[in-house]
């Protein structure tokens, strides 16, 4: 199975860029049909992950994946499913 990883800790303090680089994992996993992918925006003290999750909130970009998944062993992690 084919995932694409996304890891924020470089791009942390920059929220165009972080907005960017989401919009184009999520638009690659569909275009090329890809069923997971893989969002680490590190523990930190969770602003990270909390504007991550609002991205995906969001109508627009949530009618594009299936399914968001928090990594239950590892808090700095979020798993997009999406069915092709």
């Amino acid at each position: 199975m084919a995932k694409i990883v996304l890891d924020l800790h470089d791009i942390y303090d920059k929220g165009v860029t972080i907005d960017a680089e989401l919009n184009r994992v999520i638009v690659e996993a569909v275009e090329k049909k890809i069923a997971l992918v893989e969002i680490i925006p590190g523990k930190g003290s969770g602003q990270l992950k909390k504007r991550v999750l609002r991205f995906l909130a969001q109508p627009d970009i949530k009618k594009l994946y299936h399914r968001l998944e928090k990594d239950d062993k590892n808090f700095g992690r979020l798993f997009i499913h999406f069915r092709h």
